[in-house]
């Protein structure tokens, strides 16, 4: 399914600026409108899925003749100058089975007792790679 919702654009020193006011303010950028559009699609489509994911509920969108874009550009002390409102779509589904649900295949080596017991208490080995992984990656320095 697809979801839009209206998107302000800001270019400042060569760079576009993209703002979501419907979704608290999410915002991105690009050096191309070409890029910032891309990675608006792409910030959408990451925020939306991580709100169905943590099971938020999931904001309506304004029409985009509603967005007041003097209003945001005075909200996040912006100029309008060459400044636009432009609609982002993305199919969260299809977008989340490409880039954020694909897996890789990995082969690896356990003891063979740890994998006996670990077998017997019926431990899913992948959700615990997974689990472990992201523990230490969350311990290690930016």
């Amino acid at each position: 399914m697809l979801t839009t919702y209206p998107a302000c654009f800001f270019k400042e020193d060569n760079v576009y600026s993209v703002v979501f006011p419907d979704l608290d303010w999410l915002a991105t950028s690009g050096e191309t409108e070409g890029d910032a559009m891309n990675n608006a699609v792409d910030c959408l489509a990451g925020y939306l899925y991580m709100l169905k994911i943590e099971g938020d509920s999931i904001p309506s969108a304004s029409a985009m003749k509603d967005i007041n874009l003097k209003k945001v550009a005075k909200e996040l002390d912006t100029d309008i100058k060459d400044a636009f409102v432009n609609l982002v779509s993305v199919d969260v589904d299809m977008y989340a089975q490409v880039f954020f649900e694909k897996s890789d295949r990995k082969t690896l080596t356990i003891p063979h007792w740890l994998n006996v017991i670990a077998t017997q208490k019926n431990i899913n080995f992948s959700q615990t790679l997974q689990e472990a992984l992201l523990q230490k990656i969350k311990q290690l320095p930016n």
